[in-house]
């Protein structure tokens, strides 16, 4: 018996359709898909959260100190002249940063290789590339996904069949986040 299903794909076609499927699930916390589909992504799925469970609290906080511009009432940055050139005018802050333990950034580094990247865009000003931002999904594993299912051994996703599909009659079905 096969180890997974080759859902009528190349191998490089799947494992990009299996990439795609669990991002979003993990993105927007449930997708709707066919059956054998879901069985798969529901593999990968269990198998990130589970990582991210593991390494949630595997890191130490370190205060740096970082340079920022300094910036005027409406955003922009502050400038002066020296020596006939505009230079931005930077203050020292110290900053609180997350830094990772050895285990944990080889969890990270794993999640990536499955995940894609996600650029969020705002509804009222669509088209516009300036107001895309990049969502880490990697953090959103660990910060939000991962403490919610702490007390929890597996089981992380639930799949409810919605029926068959009008198109071609395959089985529909939803996959979730418990």
């Amino acid at each position: 018996m096969a180890g997974y299903r080759k859902l009528g794909k190349t191998s490089s076609q799947r494992k990009a359709l299996i990439r795609n499927q669990v991002t979003a699930l993990l993105y927007n916390g449930k997708i709707v898909t066919t059956e054998a589909r879901a069985k798969e992504i529901r593999k990968v799925a269990e198998g990130l959260i589970a990582l991210a469970v593991k390494e949630k609290d595997n890191f130490e906080t370190v205060t740096v100190k970082a340079k920022v511009a300094r910036k005027d009432a409406n955003g922009k940055r502050v400038k002066e002249v020296v020596d006939g050139k505009k230079v931005t005018v930077y203050d020292e802050v110290d900053k609180e940063i997350k830094k990772d333990n050895p285990s944990r950034l080889h969890a990270r580094r794993q999640m990536l290789k499955v995940l894609y990247d996600v650029t969020e865009v705002p509804k009222t000003l669509a088209g516009r590339k300036k107001n895309t931002k990049k969502v880490d999904l990697v953090a959103k594993l660990f910060d939000e996904v991962a403490p919610k299912y702490v007390s929890r051994n597996g089981g992380y996703t639930r799949i409810v069949k919605i029926g068959q599909r009008k198109g071609d009659g395959a089985m529909e079905v939803m996959i979730e986040l418990v």
